[in-house]
């Protein structure tokens, strides 16, 4: 019977004296309170979340849409972070043990605050339009992502202050690293900004088709901070240099205003004035009258006789069409030469075609 009130008494030593001067029991109910508030999480997500994207679905803003999805899992990791919070100050720690735990929390509420931050930044982007339009959206992406990597590396330098870790000499050591990173990728940096001048400047955005002389044509689908990415119209993709786009000219067809439409059409020289006069002023007279060109003081139109050429006479036409789009600019063009064709037939007029006349000299011997 000794033995066993010597293991009793032991029993009842090893419960109440516990970890870190803390009993079993605490830490028994101290986990059941954070498990308690696990399950919180749990409710949390599929009732609070789901209710709040239900509900801001129902509008047309942007900004609570896009807020709610950022902040879905901030807000699952807030019931972690009390629940250890009111688990730990239930325990009554001492010592090392008690520092550690208060750590843990500090470290805690740091990765919340700082995620939370992270994960707004961009539902802040959509209540900025404004500076969208001075800016452009990628370049308002870029400053984005920034900001995320800036808070992201904040976090991380808070959560090693808390913990005693000196992050000025660590800074320090990164500059000199910086230093000798920077002498050996000159080219990165190089792509980087002229990157940011080609955003600054607006040359070209995603989605729009251009063309670089020698280097690259199609339509952008990426600008990064080193390069941007082509796709091209035989579908391959390209991957180019940011430096490529600022040292050279670079030509964007979508912000074409109106496409100009130019030809000429060469007339045999048998074509009478009187042909060539009928002929000028039906084409004329289509384009003024067809919905698909557009008339204006910066979209003159042109019929004119141009040259008299080696084998032909040469009528010079040069309008706009109101399409933008590629593929309709040429079905307006493929209907166009046909109305040509057919006026040119009306008139008793023939198309030249490239002849030479060979005289030839009779000698008298």
């Amino acid at each position: 019977m000794e033995v066993l009130q010597n293991f009793l008494n032991l029993f009842s030593d090893v419960w109440q004296s516990g970890i870190g001067g803390s009993n079993i029991t605490e830490i028994i109910i101290a986990f059941l309170i954070f498990f308690i508030f696990l399950i919180l999480r749990g409710l949390v997500s599929k009732f609070v979340v789901k209710r709040l994207e239900k509900y801001v679905s129902l509008t047309s803003n942007n900004f609570d849409n896009s807020l709610v999805k950022s902040l879905d899992s901030p807000v699952k990791f807030l019931p972690i972070v009390l629940g250890f919070f009111i688990a730990s100050n239930y325990i009554n720690l001492d010592g090392k043990s008690a520092v550690f735990v208060a750590g843990l929390n500090r470290t805690l509420v740091t990765i919340l605050i700082f995620w939370t931050l992270h994960q707004i930044i961009e539902p802040i982007s959509f209540l900025v339009k404004k500076i969208e339009d001075i800016l452009s959206k990628d370049l308002l992406n870029w400053i984005i992502k920034a900001f995320k990597i800036l808070i992201l590396i904040l976090g991380i330098a808070s959560v090693l202050e808390i913990w005693g870790i000196k992050i000025g000499p660590i800074i320090a050591g990164l500059g000199l690293f910086g230093v000798a990173v920077a002498l050996g990728a000159q080219d990165l940096f190089k792509n980087l900004i002229s990157g940011i001048l080609v955003l600054v400047e607006k040359r070209f955005k995603v989605g729009d088709w251009i063309f670089v002389d020698g280097i690259i044509e199609g339509v952008v689908e990426k600008i990064g901070f080193r390069s941007t990415v082509v796709r091209k119209f035989d579908k391959s993709l390209a991957t180019i240099p940011n430096f490529q786009f600022a040292e050279k000219a670079v030509i964007n067809y979508s912000e074409t205003t109106n496409r100009r439409l130019e030809m000429i059409i060469g007339l045999e020289y048998g074509s009478s004035s009187e042909q060539l006069m009928k002929i000028k002023k039906e084409i004329e007279n289509y384009i003024e009258t067809n919905q698909d060109f557009n008339i204006s003081e910066k979209t003159p139109v042109s019929v004119k006789l141009n040259d008299f050429a080696g084998s032909s006479i040469d009528i010079n036409i040069i309008c706009y069409t109101k399409t933008k789009n590629f593929y309709e600019w040429k079905a307006v063009k493929d209907r166009f030469m046909i109305v040509i064709k057919k006026i040119v037939e009306d008139a008793d007029a023939s198309f030249a075609f490239p002849s030479q006349s060979i005289y030839v000299e009779k000698l008298n011997k």
